[in-house]
């Protein structure tokens, strides 16, 4: 199985890199740390780890990085003999990691799934546990670890229908590398299930709830100066703010024609847009232009920016890790990749500042967060554009609707804290028995 594996990761390897490689270059500073893809770390690395005991934590991409982030906060007072060391696997995950983790926290790229490079890397980190965070199942990576004797743990573990059948249909593959797992932490019943049907042993998986509502509070803290941009760009302080976060290829459009319409109903509405991913800015602002909206960059605001009141109606957000800081000065808040892509965004972050949220019809990934909210009438779900736009101009109309959403979303969010602690208490009953240092 591992042979025929590597066969044909070999060939999609050959076949993907071209577009994995350009895709690094499109996100910048992709030759920092290039090597530590391939299992090469320099001579820093090494000595932070040397003679130490450590745990590695895999945060995938930006999303994660709130979660393991609170993780770490967690960890660190329990197990303060343990050296942590986080990976990501793309670049803008590593510039949350650095902006977010102290320096003594060391941060490398994770390797890619090639026999050799995560041979390489293992044996180089050789950690006391592996913690991998909402993280895709690598089988080469997963494989040498339990050659190795580590222990695995799969935190926030969620199971979207798509890879549920994916999983399910390579079985033979997969059923063995779940069953090598010394813990799970599910997110539901309904993901618990699904774990032990794919071949988790049901001993190993706790019900310990979504690690994201306990994230958003180490997200709330960014210390952005939004009055300030604001205020250099024109905006009156008591101005009504539109924020489309984490938003993807199309809805930069409709937000865009949405409220060249808006602003006729409510003359002080400013838009602020978050694309998910920074380097479709330049793509982000093509639409704007198409809208007729007078934009301008994040990255171009300087303490030097003044524009008279009206000069610019919107903001481009073209930076990273500052998306919590605008949903702060939100007045209505609508949730990407909800609308014209599937999967949708964290609708948890804006609901854990008390602001009124709004997404689209697709949004499979937080299915079960979605159904919270809309139950405790804690958000507003819209199928299509034309709905988006009526509730849109509803919320702006009524304050007190916004203020009866807020208090919602933020009570859900209260409801539901408490899964890192159900998190690291199953990680360090498995680390105790194996006779690490746990700090009582």
């Amino acid at each position: 199985m591992r042979n025929l594996y590597n066969i044909l990761f070999r060939i999609f390897f050959l076949l993907a890199s071209p577009y994995y490689f350009i895709r690094l270059r499109r996100r910048g500073n992709w030759r920092s740390g290039f090597s530590q893809r391939f299992g090469k770390y320099d001579v820093v690395f090494k000595q932070s780890i040397t003679n130490r005991q450590v745990l590695w934590l895999h945060a995938v991409s930006v999303g994660e990085v709130n979660v393991c982030t609170q993780l770490i906060k967690a960890i660190e007072p329990c197990m303060p003999n343990l050296k942590i060391v986080v990976s990501t696997t793309t670049t803008t995950g590593m510039a949350e990691l650095r902006k977010k983790l102290p320096a003594l926290v060391a941060k490398i790229y994770y390797p890619i799934d090639k026999r050799k490079y995560v041979s390489r890397a293992l044996s180089a980190v050789y950690p006391e546990a592996i913690v991998l965070v909402e993280a895709e199942i690598w089988p080469n990576f997963i494989w040498r670890a339990m050659d190795m004797g580590i222990p695995i743990f799969l935190v926030n573990a969620r199971l979207s229908e798509r890879s549920y059948r994916g999983y399910k249909r390579f079985g033979f593959l997969f059923r063995p590398l779940f069953a090598s797992f010394a813990g799970v932490g599910a997110q539901t019943e309904t993901d618990a299930a699904r774990l032990r049907e794919l071949g988790f042993r049901p001993e190993a998986i706790r019900l310990v709830g979504n690690l994201k509502f306990d994230a958003s509070q180490v997200a709330a803290d960014n210390k952005l100066d939004v009055a300030g941009i604001l205020q250099r760009l024109g905006v009156p302080a008591d101005a009504r703010i539109l924020v489309g976060g984490s938003t993807h290829d199309g809805e930069e459009a409709v937000l865009g024609q949405i409220f060249r319409r808006l602003k006729k109903q409510f003359p002080d509405l400013f838009l602020i847009v978050v694309p998910r991913h920074f380097e479709r800015a330049r793509e982000a602002a093509r639409a704007l232009k198409e809208a007729g909206v007078k934009f301008k960059y994040r990255s171009d605001i300087t303490s030097d920016t003044q524009r008279k009141p009206g000069e610019i109606e919107c903001l481009l957000v073209d930076t990273t890790g500052e998306l919590m800081s605008f949903y702060k000065h939100a007045t209505v808040v609508f949730v990407g990749k909800s609308l014209t892509a599937e999967g949708g965004q964290n609708p948890i972050e804006p609901a854990a500042l008390s602001k009124p949220v709004i997404f689209g019809p697709n949004m499979q990934n937080f299915a079960d967060v979605v159904r919270l909210f809309l139950l405790q009438d804690a958000a507003v779900q819209v199928q299509n554009t034309a709905e988006l736009e009526q509730k849109l101009a509803d919320l702006l109309a009524d304050e007190n609707r916004r203020a009866e959403l807020g208090r919602n979303g933020l009570k859900v969010v209260q409801q539901n804290l408490g899964a890192i602690e159900r998190t690291m208490d199953m990680i360090i009953k498995r680390l105790d028995n194996g006779q690490i240092y746990i700090k009582k």
